[in-house]
């Protein structure tokens, strides 16, 4: 997390399940890496909390359309699943979304609260 071009905190995560090399099509379990956006918020996920990124971006289109793929989409920013938040932060042991970026319930109440909706965000491995 960045303020006034400073880094102020950083998360450890979980990522897609596959997670080295990024994203390039659907359901490869690889997460996206690249700058992106914060465009919305699903406060009824099946995980606690989902902030929602901007994947895929128009070149993120293009490649997987020239592979004659999807790219893939709901790329999102989340907690742990619901009844699930005891695990805390043993759930990054292993990468195991299908995609997204994993935190804990209290790092994504965290987010929620300071990151509105048109942040940029930097996804790297």
């Amino acid at each position: 997390m960045f303020q006034g071009g400073n880094q102020i905190k950083t998360y450890r995560i979980a990522l897609g399940a596959s997670p080295v090399g990024a994203k390039r099509e659907e359901g490869d379990m690889k997460t996206p890496e690249g700058i992106y956006k914060i465009d919305g918020r699903n406060p009824q996920s099946s995980f606690h909390l989902a902030l929602h990124i901007s994947y895929p971006s128009d070149e993120d289109n293009k490649r997987a359309a020239a592979h004659g793929v999807s790219a893939g989409s709901d790329i999102m920013i989340h907690g742990i699943q619901n009844g699930r938040g005891w695990i805390g932060a043993f759930h990054r042991w292993n990468d195991w979304t299908a995609g997204c970026i994993a935190v804990t319930d209290e790092e994504i109440d965290e987010l929620w609260r300071v990151t509105p909706d048109g942040t940029t965000i930097e996804i790297r491995p």
